[in-house]
């Protein structure tokens, strides 16, 4: 996009260094204020370099529960207005206003910031899921209109992003004053594109919402196989077709997280002539089939979707993840001390192995993705011929 060239002030070419991660998730449902997840990613500020920050909540419009939630960015008014009247044209909008901000030190020349509630009109959608539609009209948004964005567009949730510190963001807008049941934050040290308002994590799409930390060098092979199913990568990063990817597999071919990770991060060929039989066909069956969506590289994620949160790292965890429970909580970060300053009661911590999914769930216990676990979803989702 124009705009990321335009919003790159210190004209940043590519540089490498590493990004925080962290998230929480109450699995009872039991909202929270935003005060922790500000405390643990602003204790790994030095992970970023300022040209990023971002937070991603679930549960925070319970009066607007089923409505889906646009949050937008434009470079000025005359393309919100334009915006304003597309989104009128092909939506029922039932209530839009400014996202509350603050000014706060150190935040330059912010855009205008809207959002909006709305539902998808029927003669509008042609034959389309309301899903399918609205992914639709995102990428239409974001592919066709050069000074304005969506950022976030699922249901009761939203995303909060922008160029600055991790402090600085939350402040600017009030991150405090919401009230969740799953919290996500990311501070970006950005490495293949410029550092903007849009580029910042999370990245989302429909109610997906994904932090990210480290390289996909499977970028290419990985945009082109979305792009065949309707997936414009028109950002440039390796994050955004993680969002696409977890859309694609999870919501539209309904592929539990389990199976997802396993596509994900894949054990190597070798690795799989070593594996019990029906293991073995589980995991070939995947990798033949989603071969394109293998992740390559450094990666530390954490993906998020109402009712579920879901922690993956590389297979040989070239990037640091670690997870602990109290009580009810699942919390995953890349520090161990962000844990524990959110929650000092920590009652369980642990390192994952490199490709093991961690996953907590609305009305679950947080667990591993263990192995009959993800036995048990094949057998349910695949169909051996």
């Amino acid at each position: 996009m124009g705009w990321a060239r335009v919003e790159n002030r210190y004209h940043d070419d590519k540089v490498y260094d590493a990004c925080g991660l962290f998230g929480f998730m109450d699995t009872t449902g039991t909202r929270q204020g935003g005060e922790r997840i500000v405390a643990a990613i602003t204790n790994m500020r030095e992970r970023g370099n300022g040209l990023g920050a971002g937070f991603a909540a679930y549960g925070i419009y319970p009066d607007f529960a089923e409505h889906y939630a646009f949050h937008v960015m434009c470079r000025n008014e005359q393309a919100r207005s334009e915006l304003d009247s597309y989104l009128r044209k092909r939506f029922a909008v039932v209530h839009d206003e400014p996202i509350p901000y603050r000014h706060v030190h150190g935040i330059i020349d912010p855009p205008v910031l809207w959002r909006y509630f709305l539902l998808p009109q029927s003669a509008q959608m042609v034959g389309r899921s309301e899903e399918d539609y609205i992914v639709h009209q995102v990428m239409t948004i974001n592919s066709q209109m050069e000074e304005a964005f969506v950022f976030s567009s699922g249901k009761n949730m939203g995303i909060f992003k922008g160029v600055g510190h991790p402090e600085q963001i939350a402040e600017f807008y009030n991150i405090c004053d919401y009230r969740a049941y799953l919290w996500m934050a990311h501070t970006r040290f950005p490495t293949n594109t410029p550092g903007w308002w849009g580029g910042a994590h999370p990245f989302g799409l429909l109610d997906w919402s994904v932090v990210h930390n480290g390289e996909i060098s499977s970028y290419g092979v990985n945009r082109r196989y979305l792009e065949m199913y309707g997936y414009l990568c028109t950002m440039r990063t390796d994050t955004e077709v993680l969002a696409y990817a977890a859309d694609l597999l999870m919501r539209r071919h309904a592929l539990s997280a389990e199976l997802a990770a396993a596509v994900f991060a894949s054990p190597l060929w070798g690795e799989l002539e070593h594996m019990p039989e029906d293991k073995r066909r589980i995991y070939r069956a995947l990798r033949q089939t989603y071969g394109p969506l293998l992740m390559n590289g450094p990666f530390a994620i954490i993906i998020a979707r109402n009712g579920e949160m879901i922690g993956l790292g590389d297979r040989v965890r070239l990037r640091p993840l670690i997870a602990g429970i109290k009580g009810n909580t699942l919390y995953i970060s890349s520090e161990l001390s962000a844990m524990y300053l959110a929650e000092p009661g920590l009652e369980h911590t642990w390192i994952p192995q490199g490709g093991q999914a961690i996953i907590g769930r609305l009305g679950e216990p947080a667990k591993l993705a263990r192995e009959h676990a993800l036995q048990a979803a094949c057998a349910t989702e695949l169909n051996y011929a």
